[in-house]
């Protein structure tokens, strides 16, 4: 990553429509996760192998396998997808222990991880935008509410979905590095599949069912690849070419209201009375963070 790259641009052009869609489909995740019967591992992997074989095509036309200078970062895109898989197997099981507005909550620490990286590494974040960043995560949780029950099996979902978070700011990261070397669709191509691969063996060692599913369980499937896979994730990553991993995963946060009225009108999860609130406050915690961005 580098230390002269602006990590608090904001999103121009083409960009701004692809993060829209990109919000949009990653926001049916949480919602679709907890409805599918499918085994975690099972639908891990249709759901990438999916999102490869419809990348794959583009990819091949790019032929940017045949260079040797391309492959040392596709090597290094599947090791982003070994941390793809290990996230969504941290997300998948989040959504099931605990609720879709708290798995996605604590999933939206994706970006104070990353930049706490590249403060780490050297690269510059002003301490007014992390303020910004702190006030939007915060926000966050006003918009799925605080839960003060105890209960085992919530906070065993709630650990799970602050390690995903720590592993999508990984992935993200690698995403960044590796797409100023090689395109978008040779990134996710070999990215999803090799994720795919990876939860390839859970599926056998957890005796997880493979293929017998009833037909609504891969329409489930099916939206996954279409909204959160396609619209999501690969939309995402298309943004990172330009885009620093910090914003993207900032945008990231509108996830949460998104997924939170989707399980409100779907699930009949009823979100708090602090989702309005929560919204404006994630628009003041993201202006502070662009506000920051020529402080010290």
């Amino acid at each position: 990553m580098s230390k002269t790259q602006d990590h608090t641009a904001l999103p121009q052009g083409r960009d701004i429509p692809i993060l829209l869609l990109g919000i949009l489909g990653i926001g049916t995740s949480g919602p679709l996760i907890a409805k599918s019967a499918m085994p975690i591992p099972t639908l891990i992997f249709w759901r990438n192998l999916a999102g490869s074989l419809i990348m794959a095509p583009f990819a091949l036309r790019k032929g940017e396998w045949k260079n040797p200078a391309h492959r040392p970062a596709m090597k290094v895109a599947a090791i982003s997808g070994i941390f793809l898989a290990l996230h969504f197997i941290g997300f998948f099981l989040a959504m099931r222990f605990t609720s879709v507005a708290a798995g996605t909550a604590l999933t939206a620490l994706q970006p104070i991880f990353s930049a706490l990286y590249i403060r780490y590494k050297g690269g510059h974040i002003a301490r007014l935008s992390l303020i910004g960043m702190f006030i939007a995560f915060a926000s966050v949780v006003v918009i799925t509410g605080v839960d003060l029950k105890l209960s085992v099996r919530a906070f065993e979902g709630d650990l799970f979905a602050i390690v995903c978070a720590a592993l999508a700011a990984i992935y993200v990261m690698i995403g960044s590095k590796v797409q100023s070397q090689i395109s978008t669709s040779t990134y996710t191509t070999i990215c999803y599949g090799i994720c795919a691969l990876t939860v390839l063996p859970v599926i056998f060692l957890t005796g997880s069912r493979f293929i017998a599913f009833p037909k609504v369980q891969w329409l489930w499937l099916l939206l996954l690849v279409l909204g959160a896979q396609l619209l999501g994730h690969t939309m995402f990553n298309l943004s990172l070419k330009r885009l620093s991993p910090v914003v993207v995963s900032l945008i990231v946060f509108f996830e949460v209201p998104v997924a939170a009225i989707v399980a409100w009108i779907w699930l009949h999860q009823k979100p708090s009375v602090g989702i309005i609130p929560g919204v404006i406050g994630i628009l003041i915690g993201c202006s502070i963070f662009v506000m920051g961005r020529n402080s010290k």
